[in-house]
């Protein structure tokens, strides 16, 4: 397996899909393996990749912490999937607001039809005004739109129940238990910028973007909160460790993260009266990016960025892909990395 891995990442570098990639796979039993390849751009003298290199997850963030935090107050009974989002949020106020419920958020099914990016030159009150006032263009629960304003709204909610920021929470309850040591929001808080992966070339940031989170929205929002869409940073043996987690059904090193019955639901489809698929908190059979094999029950999370984690409990396996898609532009579309997610989700679940 690790050689077929090996020869489709250097095919995608050779193709130009992104310079940088590592590539992780885990069992339930613990066993792993882990690919790293590339450089961090295309010039022959930049750094290499290791399988300590950090990586910008992008919309990984929206299930890991985002997600995951509102589903350890539901499993606490702090919060129920059933809640109304104006219990937490009351500044929360489009005409559809008593009928917002924490379960749209979970599983993207506001229908608020705009781009968060159209709004990226804002101040972050403006940014949060459009989100809280926004109308949808159809009834919460009716059409699945994917956004990042329902986990920024996810994040808030999580940070006014526990009295702390996101990025404090993350780490609290997740990344330092789960010894995820070089994972967080704002890394070079920690880490110099020659170990953390660029993400893309951009004007309008002046240059090279490296360090700091890649995301408009999230970029512009950062001024003022940490923020449940996007700006996690982290490297392929520590996302294995969550994924080894999730895969010991909500275990690991002997404590516990999720009762079983969370796990079940975040590999259920929750959308059967809308003909779409999605777990609580986590996307769920998505052939596209999962690859031929895919089942019902196959859960997962991709990053804009040109990340995805794949978890199949069913299948005692998980993987994680990080890579700079994005770099040194992004492209037109995710059909390149789509491709690559889909051929290296058919060797791990060709090769059980």
């Amino acid at each position: 397996m690790k050689e077929k891995i090996k020869g489709r990442i250097y095919q995608a570098i050779e193709e130009k899909v992104f310079p940088a990639c590592a590539v992780g796979v885990v069992r339930k039993n613990g066993e792993r393996i882990i690919v790293p390849a590339g450089r961090f751009t295309f010039d022959h003298s930049a750094p290499e990749i290791n399988e300590n290199s950090i990586f910008d997850t992008a919309s990984i963030t929206k299930s890991i912490p985002t997600s995951s935090l509102v589903l350890k107050l539901i499993d606490e009974g702090k919060l129920k999937a059933e809640d109304k989002l104006i219990n937490f949020i009351p500044e929360f106020r489009n005409s559809n607001r008593e009928n917002v419920l924490i379960k749209h958020l979970l599983t993207q099914i506001l229908d608020y039809d705009f781009r968060l990016s159209e709004y990226k030159n804002e101040p972050p009150d403006k940014i949060l005004k459009v989100i809280f006032t926004k109308e949808f263009k159809s009834r919460p629960g009716e059409k699945y739109f994917y956004t990042n304003a329902t986990s920024i709204l996810l994040g808030l909610v999580v940070e006014r129940i526990f009295g702390e920021s996101l990025d404090k929470l993350g780490e609290k309850y997740f990344f330092k238990p789960l010894q995820m040591k070089r994972t967080l929001f704002k890394p070079l808080k920690k880490f110099p910028k020659n170990e953390i992966v660029p993400t893309e070339i951009q004007e309008w940031r002046g240059g090279l973007i490296q360090g700091e989170v890649h995301d408009e929205s999230a970029f512009a929002l950062e001024k003022k909160m940490v923020v449940g869409s996007a700006g996690l940073f982290s490297t392929a043996p520590d996302l294995l460790n969550f994924l080894e987690m999730l895969l010991n059904n909500g275990s690991f090193n002997g404590k516990k993260y999720f009762s079983p019955k969370i796990i079940n639901q975040i590999q259920t489809n929750q959308l059967v009266d809308i003909g779409q698929y999605a777990g609580l908190g986590w996307e769920l059979n998505q052939p596209r990016y999962m690859g031929k094999h895919c089942r019902e029950k196959t859960f997962g999370k991709t990053g804009f960025t040109g990340c995805v984690c794949v978890c199949d409990i069913e299948r005692e396996v998980s993987f994680v892909i990080l890579s700079n898609f994005t770099y040194p532009i992004r492209k037109p579309d995710a059909a390149l990395i789509n491709k690559f997610r889909s051929d290296i989700a058919d060797i791990v679940f060709g090769n059980l």
